[in-house]
């Protein structure tokens, strides 16, 4: 069966939000991604897209823009059962065609501990203290800030 009949991937409105943050806990509760409340959610939506199959919300990612042409691929997840179907490739390259048509250059990075999915598509392994924007922002908030188990990774347009 194919999952993916009746994909699509779009801009996330306000009504999203509960179905985001459904999808953002799945991972939160394993601290593999940060918790987010609904109202930051809603607060920061244009920053994300959705994969819905067959009008549901199966998959998120966002964007967060940083200033100087650095943004940061965040808060990618997919429902667990359909992990394996592309769904966070094509919000992936959703993300990186909306952004190569706004810019004409940008570095868009991750924190994961998934760095086979992100150089699969185009990014490479990087030092984190690359993003000294990110260190002081969120990771000085998160549970795992003294042993950190993510890679940074980064792809580069137009440089």
């Amino acid at each position: 069966m194919n999952k993916q009949l009746g994909m699509e991937v779009r801009q996330a409105v306000a009504d999203d939000a509960a179905a985001i943050k459904k999808i953002l806990d799945i991972y939160a509760v394993r601290q593999i991604v940060l918790e987010r409340s609904e109202d930051d959610i809603r607060s920061y939506i244009k920053n994300f897209v959705v994969a819905e199959i067959d009008g549901v919300c199966q998959g998120c990612c966002a964007a967060r823009d940083f200033g100087n042409n650095l943004l940061e691929v965040r808060s990618l997840a997919v429902n667990p059962d359909l992990i394996g179907y592309g769904i966070g490739k094509k919000m992936i390259n959703f993300i990186i065609d909306r952004l190569k048509n706004e810019r004409p250059q940008f570095r868009l990075f991750a924190l994961t501990m998934r760095p086979d999915f992100f150089q699969k598509n185009g990014f490479r392994i990087v030092e984190t203290a690359m993003f000294p924007e990110k260190i002081w922002s969120d990771c000085a908030k998160c549970p795992k800030k003294d042993c950190c188990d993510e890679v940074a990774v980064l792809m580069e347009y137009g440089f």
